[in-house]
This record gives structure tokens, C-alpha cells and sequence, in this order.
């Protein structure tokens, strides 16, 4: 039985770089924000689709914060020659 395209990429140098950088981009917004890492990742699962995002809940649970940190995190994160940061 032949490996399936998404087993075929998970070895592939070209995964492993990427997902070495979203454990970074995680990494790097946990420093800001404690005791998020589920939303966290759902944010990064969501850029990476290209989708969008909505933060609901209480008052004083570090959404804008969570919201800030992720805006830094993405242009120091950002990959040279995509769209979302070429001119």
C-alpha cells in the first residue's frame, strides 16, 4: 500500500521546517500569554488556512492581548515572498 500525500509530506524537509516554525511562533506568543495554548494553536491552524479569526469571551481574559502578540509574532514569523508581506 502506497503512503498517503499527507505521509509523504510529514518527512519531507520542507514539513519539518514548517512546523518547526509554527512550535516557534506558539513558543514565542506563550511568553506574552499563559494558559492558552489550545487558542493559540487553533490562531496558527487559521492563518496558515488563510481563514479568520474571532476571539469571544468574559471580560479580562487577554483577548487583545493574545490578538497583539499573535500581530507581532506573524511579521517577525513572516516567510520572505509570500503575500501577505511582499510589495
Amino acid at each position: 500500500m502506497e503512503p498517503t500525500e499527507a505521509a509523504r509530506l510529514e518527512g519531507s524537509d520542507r514539513f519539518q521546517r514548517a512546523a518547526a516554525l509554527g512550535d516557534r511562533f506558539l513558543e514565542n506568543i506563550e511568553t506574552v500569554v499563559h494558559g492558552k495554548h489550545e487558542e493559540i494553536k487553533l490562531v496558527l491552524a487559521a492563518l496558515v488556512c488563510g481563514g479568520h479569526v474571532l476571539f469571544e469571551d468574559v471580560p479580562g481574559t487577554a483577548k487583545t492581548v493574545l490578538a497583539r502578540a499573535i500581530a507581532r509574532a506573524s511579521t517577525v514569523f513572516a516567510v520572505p515572498g509570500t503575500s501577505s508581506n511582499s510589495t
